[in-house]
């Protein structure tokens, strides 16, 4: 029996560490995920771009630009993932953030919010803010 020496065992842990990065910065989701106070800050962790639509169902605004936040997870595959957060059921996330209208997106590259927007915008304007992050 060959026992592993201890610089191949990291060489092994690094290809790995590499490998698990890899899958990291090309998520392959291609509609928007669930996140919530519990999951928000692994969610963010998780992945390099998260766009997360913060809603709520009673809001015709945010109903309206639903399917258009699905159409853009399916365009942005492998660039952005996108997440819906209902604010009424998330009250944390949506107080730690100030989200004081709705529908907000937040921008989040690398854990760090970099953007939003406020409101029912056009998808060509979601796109041409999304799409500088991309």
């Amino acid at each position: 029996m060959r026992y592993l020496e201890l610089g191949e065992l990291e060489e092994i842990r690094a290809r790995k560490m590499q490998e698990l990065m890899g899958q990291m910065s090309t998520p392959s989701i291609d509609r928007p995920i669930v996140v919530s106070d519990r999951n928000f800050d692994q969610t963010i962790k998780n992945y390099p771009l998260v766009v997360v639509d913060c809603w709520a169902a009673w809001c015709a605004p945010c109903r309206a630009i639903a399917p258009v936040v699905e159409e853009l997870a399916r365009e942005y595959t492998g660039k952005v993932v996108f997440g819906k957060l209902n604010v009424d059921e998330n009250p944390e996330t949506q107080m730690r953030f100030g989200i004081m209208a709705i529908p907000t997106l937040l921008i989040m590259k690398n854990g760090e919010e970099v953007d939003r927007i406020v409101g029912a915008l056009p998808k060509s304007q979601l796109e041409a803010k999304i799409g500088t992050y991309a």
